[in-house]
């Protein structure tokens, strides 16, 4: 019997309103713990700094939390943003985690900050660096984790860890990047897709065979809300719609609790944010989630899926991914991509 599809979760430990980061946690592992007993490759976190909906910013230190609570799945960062950290910190970090949990850490890296200036610069990295040093900073990293570093100093723990690290990114700049190094490579269409289908051609067509992989490897980010009927899952999904167009607008907010009709409401602007976003999300009953995500399968060829779903509830959260768990059992890869 063939493995089933690859498919991954996104967590952005989200604060809903009226909650707090401790209860985010909580249900962190709560739902990492439900993707561990089923059959999800992995579990990442994300860092996002001054965001008041999103506790995710101790990465590494979540990732730590969640793999201890843990047996089987994967957990990783999707992603660490490399300007903000020296190579050497972040190999430690990891080198630290691969060494506490052997086999089971992933590390994607992006070259965003994850911020705004002012967060920027509460965060003491020096505004006046390149962002053309990303592609320096990850052979930097790759270095440190490696049986032979060359580095004038040692990442103790971090050598010969030698931590699975992807290339992310919403631009061709990812892509290119991780053609070049021959490094996996993760996209962030659950919130950016614009460039999806460019940036997956640019890395397949390049991609140059490395001792880190053999052959492209693509992962999507895609949104999921999925409940018992079609009507519930768009009501749900609402939640996450209203916090997208807020914060495409410049205000971030914590998780709202849903509301009824809320893209027929949000006016022309949040109806526009919306019908960008949507292009990479199913939403729905089990036939209907199957069927959407099938077709997003086919139409990219994505190797993998990373999926991710906020939802107010808890509950909800869990049962949404519990309905996807059921629809995992149908997916295929596309034709091009077997």
């Amino acid at each position: 019997m063939s493995s089933p599809y690859p498919l991954s979760v996104l967590d952005l430990a989200p604060i809903v309103q009226g909650s707090n980061p401790t209860e985010s946690f909580k249900n962190t592992v709560q739902l990492a713990q439900q993707a561990d007993a089923g059959q999800f490759t992995r579990y990442w976190l994300a860092e996002h700094h001054g965001m008041v909906g999103i506790a995710s910013a101790a990465t590494s230190v979540l990732i730590a939390h969640v793999a201890h609570h843990t047996q089987r799945i994967r957990v990783g960062a999707g992603g660490i943003m490399l300007p903000n950290h020296s190579p050497l910190v972040i190999a430690e970090q990891f080198g630290t985690l691969a060494s506490l949990f052997p086999g089971r850490i992933d590390l994607g890296v992006g070259r965003a900050p994850g911020s705004d200036q002012r967060t920027a610069q509460a965060l003491r990295r020096n505004l006046q660096s390149d962002p053309n040093e990303f592609p320096h900073d990850v052979l930097e990293l790759l270095d440190y984790m490696s049986d032979a570093p060359q580095q004038p100093v040692p990442a103790v723990p971090g050598r010969g860890t030698n931590v699975p690290v992807w290339i992310l990114g919403s631009s061709l700049f990812g892509a290119q990047l991780a053609a070049m190094l021959g490094l996996p490579y993760a996209f962030a269409s659950h919130f950016a897709p614009a460039q999806m289908m460019d940036a997956i051609q640019v890395y397949r067509t390049h991609f140059k065979p490395s001792q880190y992989l053999d052959k492209p490897y693509v992962m999507l980010g895609f949104n999921v809300f999925a409940a018992d009927t079609d009507e519930k899952a768009h009501y749900l999904a609402s939640s996450w719609q209203q916090s997208f167009v807020s914060l495409r607008q410049g205000r971030p907010i914590q998780l709202p609790p849903p509301v009824a009709n809320y893209i027929e409401r949000s006016g022309e602007i949040g109806q526009a944010v919306m019908n960008h976003a949507l292009s990479c999300a199913a939403i729905g009953s089990l036939e209907s989630i199957t069927e959407q995500t099938q077709a997003f399968i086919d139409k990219t060829g994505a190797d993998e899926l990373m999926v991710t779903c906020n939802m107010f509830d808890q509950a909800d959260r869990l049962h949404s991914y519990a309905i996807l768990a059921q629809a995992h059992e149908k997916l295929r890869a596309a034709p091009s991509s077997l």
